[in-house]
């Protein structure tokens, strides 16, 4: 075939394959949209395109049973939690607000405080009335007791004692008498017993100058005396403690009259029973303990063991009769929805804290219980990270242990139980919080199959998808989403041709010309950029060219590395050819992700073919620079070339595959194409042409399937054409599949319409062989084509090596990467 029909075959596939600009990018007019300004559309104020996503948030929200709990995966973004949190409030607000949760004193185990439910709002009201009580005992009691009628019975009482006491010490008066002795009161109120001589007092010289007989006597009537005082006192102080339990039953009927009716009040605002049940506790213990009124009054001498003391007690007198509030829902419209944007133990579970006294000693009682978020959103809803919650200390196995049980035991947090306090043991308080963590795909697939709990306790998944089917409606949430941001932000506003380009960044995040990204943390960046470009200008509204302003800035910022690519290209230290034709070399296209930016580039692929059985050799392979899915590629090769060429005869293949000047890690099969390219032509000893780049992966029946990053290897290689000059005949070979994937730069579409640079689209295999070949494909036994061309090449190389028997005897032929015995061919003459 001469050159002229190799242009006709050449001419002709490019003409059957070739894209058109309206191919390459989505065709959207400003005038479509509706509106001139985002000034015109309402904000968008729900998510958009995630239908499938937001019933499943519904369904689990719905659902109050356990371990109906949500798990969202897919979303990304700095707002995404807040955006959860509003859908969530949405919802919450038409629902019943749940009741308060108190701890209070336990009288009967105080290292147990008890947890009280209460109607919404009580808890507040519950507290503060227990206050007023204790302020009107402190206030009304002592007024009470400074009464005339207080004072008259308490009179009644000392005058009642003073009689008796006087008549007890009158029967010690007259039994002294009776035994000749008088009795003497000395200044410190020690009584003495002297006897009497003929009614004189016998003082102590006289004393001792009596016989012994009457000092014995004396002896025996004093102590008589003695022992009757003695009675006498404990009748006495028996009498005493008779009178003070008397004033303090008139002092606790005193307190009871203004307690009761209090009392019966707080009662009857709170209709609870287990409260009402320690509410009478309450009473009873204050009444028992009005001592507390005096302590609560009496004057600090300020003196250091005062002080000591007083560091070792507690501070607060009145304590048994606090209310701590743990759960506060008065101010609450509907269930409470909390995030919890730092979920460690504490922020969480809640605690216990402790006081240090002067001694280094911890102490704690139950008005140190602090809440924490699970219990807050008691009867609502919690919104946290997963990978946060996983990553701090015990955070996890807590809310396991809660959510299994649903009771929370708040408790001190002590990860390392190095600290040494009270032992404090609230009453469990039982939970009903819907709690819906926020994290990746990913991790949900690792719990799911590392952790079985897992699945038991977050039985809903709300999976949001990247993208969203591009249509009229989808333009519009843009367009809302866009007024949104303006609103919120303060922005300038965006004209209609600025939302367009900003839908066709979407339809490229999303590399579909019928889809849209609905990652829109990425979008309210792209927004924010392009405002801050229009202000630098000087004008009130944001058009198209800011919008293609920011794109550029962005790359720009970012592209640093693919320049230097270029330059290396360019300047001949990375060979790159862009006319011409070789024997088995063509250009490939593959893909650079740097996280934050992506870019296309081309590199060489060469294939060295010699005569043996050795196969196909992946350079990448042995040198461990290729993955799985590159390697997997090289074997569809292998398969392809089998279905195509051994089916009538054995295949004998000694080749090399390599990605010329490549030192870093490959992976994928996009390139499989170029490299069957590259090797048919080796073999067939056919060249390529080389202003034609190649990119598509290959099934083994030959059929070119689609690959990704189609948007970035294009533009790659045109900057290298546009660099080192665009002659009219270069272009872009890529699967027909991934035609709908095109949003290509401007630039690259002014050049397609010009005709100085050009796409093709292809399905088979044969397409790209007539395409970089100028031959016809055929089939085998076709003359002219290029199958047979390369089988009659293969033929010949059988041949050779039936003609040099390895050692042994008969000879055998290798098929791909192995040497796999095939059957014998009859001996040549000669043999």
């Amino acid at each position: 075939m001469d050159s002229h029909d190799s242009a006709s075959v050449s001419s002709t596939v490019a003409a059957r394959c070739r894209l058109h600009p309206a191919d390459l990018t989505l065709a959207l007019d400003p005038g479509e949209l509706g509106f001139a300004t985002t000034d015109d559309v309402e904000p968008l104020d729900t998510i958009f395109g995630q239908e499938r996503a937001l019933r499943a948030l519904e369904f689990g929200l719905g659902l109050r049973h356990r371990g109906y709990n949500v798990y969202v995966s897919g979303m990304t973004g700095t707002g995404k939690k807040q955006l959860i949190q509003h859908l969530v409030e949405k919802r919450a607000a038409a629902e019943t607000t749940p009741d308060d949760w108190v701890y209070v004193y336990n009288f009967d185990e105080p290292d147990r405080p008890l947890a009280l439910r209460l109607p919404s709002g009580h808890g507040i009201r519950l507290r503060d009335s227990l206050e007023q009580i204790l302020d009107r005992l402190r206030h009304d009691l002592p007024v009470a007791l400074k009464a005339k009628d207080f004072d008259t019975e308490r009179d009644r009482l000392a005058a009642t004692f003073g009689q008796r006491s006087e008549g007890l010490f009158n029967q010690l008066v007259e039994r002294a008498k009776e035994l000749d002795m008088l009795i003497r009161r000395l200044p410190n109120g020690v009584l003495v017993f002297v006897p009497l001589k003929e009614g004189k007092p016998l003082e102590g010289d006289e004393v001792d100058k009596l016989d012994p007989e009457e000092r014995a006597d004396i002896d025996r009537r004093q102590t008589e005396l003695g022992e009757l005082a003695g009675e006498l006192m404990a009748r006495q102080q028996e009498m005493s403690h008779q009178v003070r339990t008397e004033i303090q039953e008139i002092v606790r009927g005193f307190a009871r009259g203004i307690l009761e009716p209090l009392f019966a009040q707080v009662k009857k605002e709170h209709p609870v029973e287990a409260l009402a049940t320690w509410l009478t506790r309450v009473q009873e213990h204050l009444l028992d303990h009005l001592d507390r009124l005096q302590e609560d009054h009496r004057e600090e001498t300020g003196d250091l063991p005062k002080a000591l003391r007083a560091a070792m007690e507690r501070e607060d007198p009145w304590l048994e009769y606090r209310v701590n509030v743990v759960t506060d829902n008065s101010h609450t419209q509907g269930a409470p929805v909390i995030l919890e944007t730092s979920p460690t133990y504490k922020n969480l579970f809640g605690t216990v804290e402790h006081d240090v006294n002067l001694f280094g000693r911890l102490s704690t009682n139950f008005t140190r219980i602090k809440p924490g978020s699970i219990l807050r959103a008691n009867g609502g809803y919690l919104i946290a990270d997963m990978e946060d919650a996983l990553i701090e200390p015990l955070v996890w196995k807590q809310l396991k242990r809660t959510l299994k049980s649903g009771q929370l035991l708040t408790d001190m947090y002590e990860p390392l139980g190095l600290l040494s306090t009270t032992a404090l043991k609230p009453e469990p308080i039982p939970i009903d919080t819907k709690m819906i963590l926020l994290g990746s795909a990913n991790l949900y697939y690792l719990l799911q199959h590392l952790d079985p709990d897992f699945s038991e306790l977050f039985k809903v998944r709300a999976d949001f998808g990247p993208e969203t089917s591009r249509n009229s409606a989808a333009h519009r949430a843009y367009a809302r989403f866009i007024a949104r941001q303006v609103r919120v932000e303060g922005l300038l506003r965006f004209d209609a041709p600025a939302v367009v380009e900003l839908i066709r960044f979407g339809a490229r995040e999303a590399a579909n010309q019928g889809k849209l990204s609905v990652e829109f943390g990425i979008l309210a960046d792209i927004i924010r950029e392009a405002n801050h470009w229009a202000r630098l200008e000087g004008v009130d509204l944001v058009g198209a060219k800011h919008v293609r302003q920011t794109l550029e800035e962005r790359i720009y910022r970012s592209e640093r590395i693919a320049t230097k690519i270029l330059e290396l290209i360019t300047e001949g230290t990375l060979r790159i050819s862009v006319e011409g034709t070789r024997v088995g070399q063509v250009n490939g296209l593959s893909v650079w992700d740097l996280g934050d930016y992506a870019f296309g580039r081309p590199s060489r692929v060469t294939a060295s073919v010699g005569v043996g059985q050795e196969g196909i050799v992946n350079i990448e392979r042995e040198s461990d620079l290729s993955g799985s899915t590159h390697d997997k590629g090289m074997l569809i090769l292998e398969g392809y070339l089998r279905n195509q060429y051994a089916r009538h005869h054995p295949l004998a293949i000694s080749a090399s595959l390599t990605f010329e000047q490549s030192y870093g890690w490959i992976e994928g099969d996009s390139a499989s194409s170029a490299e069957l390219y590259c090797l048919l032509s080796a073999l067939a000893e056919v060249p390529l042409r080389q202003d034609i780049a190649v990119t598509g992966s290959v099934s083994q029946h030959g059929e070119i399937q689609a690959v990704g990053g189609v948007n970035d290897k294009i533009e790659g290689f045109f900057d290298v054409c546009r660099l080192k000059g665009l002659t009219g005949t270069q272009g872009v070979c890529l699967p027909r599949s991934n035609v709908r994937h095109l949003v290509l730069r401007p630039d690259v579409i002014d050049a397609v319409r010009e005709h100085r640079f050009h796409l093709w689209a292809l399905e088979t295999v044969d397409e790209g062989i007539e395409l970089l070949t100028g031959l016809p494909a055929g089939e085998i036994g076709q003359e002219g084509t290029f199958h047979q061309r390369l089988d009659q090449r293969l033929q010949q190389i059988l041949s050779l090596l039936q003609e040099q028997p390895v050692a042994g005897g008969a000879p055998r032929v290798r098929v791909g990467p192995a040497v796999t015995p095939q059957p014998t061919p009859p001996p040549l003459p000669g043999q």
